[in-house]
């Protein structure tokens, strides 16, 4: 069970709740602060305009509403912003969001009742998921769009997805035995407004980016010994003197891969960069992730609502909404995954060329009318030019909305979405870099092999076959697109 405390969500929290459908529920202490800051919005004189509570939003901020049409400009602001398009956003993306902002609204600085807490959160523990479009954010004031369309399956409109099928979600809230919520003055705007949805998105590919990381260590070293690389170039030495984190960490997880090597390395000398500087590019992709996740752990705590309620009585305007530093941080992952990708691809294109590898063409020993490995290798190519398109950074666009008002925007939804798709082609090539050197260590045989890298072949090879004469690959790469999803190389080898 986790517990929302509006403060101390982790990440781990967050991909048990999104992923494995850990039940959640609210803190007594956060209860407590959330009804305390709702008895503020309660308190406020009506005569005075609060900005969303009894004003329209936006540039319509000028407009004060008549006390008898508050609750009505809450359900009208949830569906005149529901207007996203697109694809859907999976469901560990949406439940992901529906906790952070449940989390953000614990912090009791958004002046909601408990009861919207609990409501968001019977949706999360029901697997009501609702059916939240992809595009129509741009990261401020937060992810309007998309938190509308969860909000509207709170007040039952709308449609989710529930045991499975798509449905109203007034059907399904009736099925689970859950009323709509009936919105209160500033609900409505304090369910849209933040960053939870780029932030959800961004999570999670962070998640399964750290995890690759390891297999792309995992993965470069069977390469590396396929291609008789010069291990010394891993010296400890090397990275005492330049020492950032990240790649010490690359080097040592390589060390320990290639300890026990018994081969004669393929250059007397040195090796091409795709060999030599594995540890420092993978390092500092492990250093650039190290500052995602503290931008992150900070994003998954924090108050992103405007206005802030105050426990002091204020009402406080201001721009925490603003996804900035969700979109620098998305498309930094970005940028240094396609990193990851291209460097895989050129030691995969090494393996494939006789010259550079000493073994035959493109993998397979009857080569003309069997082709082998050659065109996995195309495929790396697209995915990576395509990678290196999506990796241009959403951050440094805006486009001014609402009539002016807000007049810069931090694109934050489409760098994480863009970020997740790069994780996904990165995936895809080390998948195919994985496939190509299994079969290049068939080929050499078992002799002088890491003992390490000897037991992860062997463990892949009982879910991944040897490639003897062409075949459908697609079998394959759906195999090790699996592995690399949802196993961590510890599965394979202690």
């Amino acid at each position: 069970m986790v517990e929302l405390t509006g403060r101390s969500l982790t990440l781990e929290q967050l991909e048990a709740v999104a992923r494995r459908r850990e039940p959640v529920r609210l803190a007594p202490e956060a209860r407590g602060r959330v009804a305390r800051g709702r008895q503020v919005v309660d308190s406020l004189d009506p005569s005075r305009a609060y900005y969303g509570i009894n004003t329209g939003v936006g540039r319509l901020a000028d407009r004060v509403i008549p006390p008898e049409e508050v609750r009505q400009l809450q359900v009208n602001i949830v569906r005149s912003h529901a207007v996203g398009v697109g694809p859907e956003l999976a469901a560990d993306q949406v439940r992901a969001a529906m906790l952070l902002r449940a989390n953000s609204l614990a912090s009791g600085y958004s002046g909601v009742r408990p009861e919207v807490l609990e409501h968001l959160l019977a949706l999360v523990n029901h697997d009501i998921v609702p059916v939240v479009p992809s595009r129509g954010s741009v990261g401020a004031s937060g992810d309007l769009a998309p938190l509308a369309h969860i909000a509207l399956a709170l007040i039952g409109e709308g449609e989710v997805w529930f045991q499975g099928e798509r449905r109203p979600a007034a059907e399904a809230l009736q099925q689970a035995g859950l009323r709509p919520l009936t919105l209160e003055a500033k609900e409505g705007l304090a369910l849209i407004n933040g960053t939870q949805v780029s932030t959800a998105v961004l999570a999670l590919a962070l998640l399964d980016a750290q995890r690759l990381l390891h297999w792309a260590h995992a993965i470069a070293a069977l390469t590396f010994v396929a291609l008789r690389g010069i291990p010394r170039a891993f010296d400890p030495i090397v990275f005492d003197l330049r020492p950032h984190p990240g790649a010490r960490r690359a080097a040592e997880a390589l060390r320990a891969w290639l300890q026990g090597a018994r081969y004669t390395p393929r250059h007397p000398v040195q090796d091409a960069y795709s060999l030599r500087c594995i540890p420092q590019i993978h390092g500092a992709v492990a250093d650039a992730l190290d500052y995602v996740e503290r931008v992150v752990a900070v994003e998954i705590n924090a108050v992103t609502d405007n206005p802030l309620v105050l426990p002091e009585g204020e009402v406080l305007s201001c721009g925490n909404f603003h996804g900035q530093p969700v979109a620098f941080a998305a498309d930094h992952l970005a940028t240094v995954l396609v990193a990851l990708a291209g460097l895989s691809e050129r030691r995969t294109f090494r393996l494939m060329d006789p010259d550079l590898s000493g073994l035959p063409a493109f993998l397979t020993p009857a080569g003309g009318v069997n082709s082998g490995f050659m065109m996995l290798q195309v495929t790396q190519a697209a995915l990576v030019s395509e990678s290196k398109a999506l990796a241009h950074p959403a951050s440094v666009d805006s486009l001014p909305t609402s009539a002016n008002q807000e007049d810069y925007v931090s694109m934050s939804m489409a760098a994480a979405l863009k970020a997740r798709q790069v994780l996904d082609h990165t995936r895809e090539v080390l998948g195919i870099e994985l496939l190509s050197a299994l079969q290049a260590l068939d080929l050499l045989g078992a002799e002088g092999l890491p003992p390490r890298i000897r037991a992860l072949h062997q463990a892949l090879r009982q879910h991944l076959a040897p490639v003897h004469e062409d075949r459908v690959f697609q079998p394959d790469l759906a195999t090790v697109r699996r592995i690399l999803r949802e196993h961590s190389v510890q599965d394979f080898v202690a």
